[in-house]
């Protein structure tokens, strides 16, 4: 068994920015010397996120709306409270959808679905930094 590790690096410009890193992976994945195995998303930090969605207009703005009711801007957060940092609710979201992602791969290939694609959410604030691991575990 064979382990290979990469970085995704990108810039972050507005919260609940949805970015589309699929095609990303896929090149980590072609570039590497496994023809099979398991990526594994991961991104340091508490206020970013990995999940997977139909990347489509329609379903970014659902989530969007699904994420406010769920941890909406506006309610009290202990977390506000001691840092005044007006990022309690995106702490929440980021703990609601989690850090990482376990993907398949065969052939070199996703196994993902049809229309599933794996996407980053920017859950702070503020534009980011980003850096998002993959990790290779396979042969």
């Amino acid at each position: 068994m064979t382990v290979e590790s990469q970085e995704l690096r990108f810039r972050t410009h507005r919260e609940g920015e949805i970015l589309d890193i699929t095609d990303k992976t896929q090149t980590v994945i072609e570039s590497s010397r496994m023809r099979n195995g398991v990526a594994v998303l991961f991104v340091p930090g508490s206020t970013g996120a990995i999940t997977t969605i139909e990347y489509e207009p329609g379903l970014l703005a659902d989530l969007t709306v699904a994420l406010e009711r769920l941890a909406p801007k506006d309610a009290s957060y202990e977390h506000e409270k001691r840092w005044h940092d007006g990022n309690g609710h995106s702490h929440i979201r980021a703990s609601i959808i989690g850090p990482d992602l376990s993907v398949p791969f065969r052939d070199k290939k996703l196994t993902l679905g049809t229309w599933q694609q794996i996407v980053f959410l920017e859950l702070d604030v503020r534009p980011r930094d980003r850096t998002v691991i993959v990790q290779l575990v396979g042969e």
